[in-house]
């Protein structure tokens, strides 16, 4: 098993409890270049809020779209949008990536601008 399956089976696992609980979930991805953001029905069939560093209200701002500083803004700007849709809880689906770094970041700085998981 590589380092992408072990990951996508750590996402897998996550997902299916998440999937159980029937909650809203905050999912993350994220790339060597750019950190996304999604916000998704409990039903898993429809994006409810999205955000990521290559916005162009956020592109302006940072020269790299790769870092802690571009996950922080993105994770407050997912909750604000979040927040503006009617959804104040959700469930935290970090796709499988360690809870370090960027994907920690924007779970803390979604959770400071009022979004509760």
């Amino acid at each position: 098993m590589d380092k992408k399956q072990a990951r996508l089976r750590r996402a897998r696992k996550t997902r299916a409890k998440i999937a159980e609980l029937k909650s809203v979930r905050l999912s993350v991805h994220r790339t060597n270049g750019h950190i996304y953001a999604q916000v998704i029905s409990s039903c898993g069939s429809k994006t409810l809020a999205s955000a990521s560093s290559l916005e162009p209200e956020i592109r302006k701002d940072l020269p790299n779209g790769g870092n802690v500083s571009a996950a922080v803004v993105v994770g407050k700007l997912i909750a604000e949008r979040a927040i503006k849709a009617g959804i104040s809880a959700v469930a935290f689906d970090r796709a499988g990536f360690q809870y370090h770094g960027r994907v920690k970041a924007l779970a803390e700085a979604a959770r400071e601008a009022g979004l509760k998981f």
